[in-house]
């Protein structure tokens, strides 16, 4: 009984020292998250204004604009560490963001810009973009552009930055205002099925996953479930000249003036997108409003020819790593690029034979040149023979990773692994012959969180397309959706065999008898469903390549896995920032 007694005092103290242990670090945490916040919003520092007499461009500048930013990212917010590693990649290059007067004055006075020139935005008004990247603008002296919508201010939603807060901001020099309107509210809604959803603000839309078409509540009349519409051109233009006013008196009272620089939902749509009497009751009420208007979306480079209505900037998507931003720029301004390389111990086992690579412990990034491919080789694996191969391909589904095995450069020879949008291909090409097709796996379903879900589909459409409903098989994914799969690949004589995530996909896949050795390449190619992007990142992490010897042995021949301390601290890395996270939420 003593001792019974005694072994229930020892659990219970066991159990209480637990959860002091744990009260602590949450503590710790909060209170570091607190300071880190406090540190963000408190501003020590002021812009410096550059030295404009210096200015000889009389070029043009690019535009970058970003919805939002994450503490680690999101599918639809790019993380703080990845928006400081792409302006630093900027700064360094030269790069120097100008202002809105300094736009006005290019275009109206033919004033000079620097000659390097960055206009930089962040939209949607969310407070963790302004959070976030505030230190990053300090670090580089760099200049932004705070864009917010009209119907947020005062509504009580925490996540959206406030006109006190705003005002404070552009204090420090930092910081400009903008806006994207006064709402952000779709119309002409239908679901996959053919299902009429009407009109519905961007909050109330449930089921995301199954919303098929839509448009944006400027972009077009008000229709009906037949697609006519139900208002006529006079009550069109009153509604959008009201939400104009509403827009215009929100930003008068919250903040004293209404912001020079507009940037309208959607892009690409006024002046030849949608119908004239649409486009005409828009820019009548846009150039009534604003100095600044950015129309357009997909090129970074606005020239000296440029509008100042209908002006161009690219949003760069939360996957973008920092090589897809500087090869995105590079198309658009046919400048040379200085691309990241990241870890050049890692980065010297292998050849660029094609695109950009940047190496980040056990993970290697590999981007495409704009619609070709981009292609690594593996040093000294020229006569690799029977081998194993694993890895973990990290990219977006949407789009083109593949392993090449038994790689002969010269011969353009090869038996490929290829994943692609959520399906497994197995390729060869022997000697003066095409590729051939040895095999095709499509993979588990992929779960896509309905916060995730990016819509940028929104355009005029017909009756019958809203009844054709769902989405067709080539277009079953969102471009913005990641789904990690483990690979193991055999190739032993003329055999392959793949796993994947535990699974076997094939079994002893005969191969041609020529391709009896050869290297080692990793490939990254655009998929033509991404309408918007033919820049893609291929991610592979954890790559190992054993020999297999003829007594069955394995022996390792390459490895960029992490080592034993490494491991170690990235699993508490890990921890910590799940750990911040459930603070920030919960708190």
């Amino acid at each position: 009984m003593f001792n019974r007694n005694k072994s229930s005092v020892l659990n219970h103290r066991k159990k209480n020292r637990s959860k002091i242990i744990k009260t602590i670090i949450q503590m710790v945490i909060i209170v570091s998250v607190c300071a880190l916040l406090l540190f963000a919003l408190v501003d020590f520092k002021k812009y410096e204004e550059l030295d404009k007499t210096q200015w000889t461009n009389q070029n043009g500048f690019i535009a970058l604009s970003y919805f939002g930013i994450d503490r680690t990212g999101t599918p639809k917010r790019i993380s703080k560490k990845e928006i400081d590693k792409q302006l630093k990649a900027l700064h360094s290059q030269g790069y120097q963001t100008i202002s809105q007067q300094d736009i006005i004055d290019f275009y109206a006075k033919g004033k000079a810009l620097p000659e390097k020139a960055l206009f930089l935005s962040f939209e949607d008004g969310r407070n963790d973009s302004s959070i976030f990247v505030h230190p990053s603008l300090k670090k580089y002296n760099y200049k932004a552009t705070f864009l917010s919508y009209a119907n947020k201010m005062g509504n009580g939603d925490g996540k959206f930055l406030q006109p006190k807060e705003m005002l404070e901001m552009v204090k420090g020099g930092f910081w400009e205002l903008g806006t994207n309107g006064y709402r952000l509210t779709y119309i002409n809604t239908f679901d996959d099925e053919g299902n009429y959803i009407g009109v519905r603000d961007e909050n109330q839309l449930k089921n995301k996953e199954h919303i098929e078409y839509y448009n944006h509540y400027l972009m077009d009349f008000i229709r009906d479930e037949n697609m006519v519409p139900i208002e006529n051109r006079n009550e069109m233009e009153k509604r959008i000249k009201e939400d104009y006013k509403l827009m215009k008196d929100v930003y008068t009272e919250k903040l004293g003036f209404v912001p020079e620089v507009y940037m309208i939902m959607h892009a690409n749509a006024l002046y030849g997108g949608v119908n004239q009497l649409i486009s005409n009751a828009n820019d009548e009420q846009i150039k009534a409003t604003f100095n600044i208007h950015f129309n357009l979306e997909g090129n970074a480079y606005n020239g000296k020819d440029g509008n100042l209505i209908n002006l161009t900037r690219v949003q760069p998507a939360p996957y973008w790593y920092t090589n897809h931003l500087l090869m995105k720029i590079q198309k658009d301004t046919a400048e040379k690029m200085e691309f990241v390389l990241g870890d050049e111990k890692r980065a010297k086992m292998w050849r660029n034979i094609d695109g950009v690579a940047e190496f980040m412990d056990n993970r290697i990034v590999l981007t495409s040149p704009p619609a070709k491919e981009g292609r690594l080789y593996l040093l000294n694996s020229a006569d690799y023979e029977d081998i194993k191969m694993m890895a973990s391909l990290s990219g977006n589904i949407v789009g083109r990773q593949s392993i090449y095995l038994r790689y002969d450069e010269k011969k353009n020879t090869f038996v490929r692994v290829v994943l692609e949008n959520n399906k497994v291909i197995v390729e060869e090409k022997p000697l003066g012959k095409g590729v051939r097709q040895l095999g095709t796996y499509k993979l588990s379903e992929v779960e896509q969180n309905i916060e995730d879900i990016a819509f940028d589909k929104a355009t005029v459409y017909t009756h019958e397309q809203t009844m054709a409903g769902a989405r067709t098989p080539e277009s079953e994914y969102q471009i913005n959706s990641k789904q990690t799969r483990d690979f193991e690949i055999v190739v032993q004589g003329n055999k392959l065999s793949a796993n994947t995530d535990g699974d076997y996909l094939f079994a002893d896949l005969e191969i041609d008898s020529s391709l009896t050795k050869g290297g080692i390449g990793l490939g990254a190619s655009y998929h033509k469903q991404n309408k918007k992007d033919d820049i893609y990142d291929g991610v592979f992490d954890d790559i190992v390549v054993k020999s297999i010897e003829d007594n069955g042995d394995e022996k390792v021949l390459s490895s960029n896995t992490l080592d034993g301390f490494q491991k170690v601290g990235g699993t508490l890395k890990k921890a910590f920032n799940n750990a911040t996270n459930w603070v920030i939420d919960t708190f």
